[in-house]
C-alpha cells in the first residue's frame, strides 16, 4: 500500500539571517521564519491534506516550524537532526568549504556525508514502516533533506538542484520500502516582505 511522506525544512531562523554555520546547534525562528511557516500551513489546509502522525528534528527551530503547521501531537527525534559541523557550529558561513563537503568536517568532530546521509535515511525508513503511518509530516533541515533527497535520487525523475529554502517541502511515496520523490513545493513568500 502507498504511503505518503512530507519532509519539509524549517522557517528561517536568526542563524540564517547571520549567515552563521547550523547544525546541532540551534537559533530561534525569526518573524520572517514564523510567517513562512503559516504560509506552510495555509498549503497543506487548501489541500485538505492531513497526517496521521508528524515528527520533528529535536532542534528547537523545527519543531517550533512543526507546531506552526499542525496541531497534533508529534515525537521528536535525534535521527533528523541537521548534518553535524563539530567546531564550525555557530561560526560565520564564509568558513564552509566549497561543496561538496564530504568528510571535511570529521577532522573537527562533526559528521562525515555519508554518515549523515545514513542516519536520516534509516530514520525516516523506520517512520514509514510503522503501521498506521499513511500519511506523515517530518520537519527537519535543510542539508538533512538534501541528504534524504540524494539517498532515494535513483527511483525518482524529480529533482531540484538549486538551495532547499526555508519550509520547502518534499513530497514522497513510500510503497515496498521505496521512496520516490513526486514533487518539491516551494513557496511563494514575497507577501511576507
Amino acid at each position: 500500500m502507498k504511503k505518503i511522506l512530507f519532509m519539509m525544512r524549517h522557517g528561517q531562523t536568526l542563524f540564517n539571517v547571520r549567515r552563521k554555520v547550523q547544525g546541532f546547534c540551534d537559533s530561534p525562528l525569526t518573524d520572517l521564519g514564523i510567517g513562512q511557516a503559516k504560509i506552510a500551513r495555509r498549503y497543506f489546509d487548501e489541500r485538505n491534506i492531513r497526517f496521521d502522525h508528524a515528527y520533528s528534528s529535536t532542534s528547537e527551530r523545527a519543531c517550533d516550524t512543526l507546531e506552526l503547521i499542525t496541531d497534533m501531537p508529534y515525537k521528536r527525534l535525534k535521527g533528523l537532526k541537521e548534518w553535524n559541523f563539530g567546531k564550525f557550529e555557530g561560526e560565520s558561513e564564509d568558513l564552509n568549504p566549497k561543496l561538496p563537503y564530504g568528510d571535511f568536517f570529521v577532522a573537527y568532530g562533526g559528521e562525515g556525508e555519508m554518515e549523515m546521509r545514513q542516519r536520516v535515511a534509516e530514520t525516516v525508513m523506520d517512520i514509514m514502516r510503522q503501521e498506521g503511518h499513511e500519511s506523515v509530516l517530518v520537519v527537519s533541515h535543510g542539508a538533512s533533506a538534501r541528504a534524504f533527497q540524494r539517498h532515494w535520487a535513483h527511483t525518482s525523475a524529480v529533482d531540484q538542484k538549486s538551495k532547499i529554502g526555508n519550509c520547502c517541502i518534499f513530497k514522497y511515496s513510500f510503497e515496498n520500502d521505496v521512496f520516490t520523490l513526486l514533487e518539491i513545493i516551494n513557496h511563494d513568500f514575497s507577501a511576507l516582505s
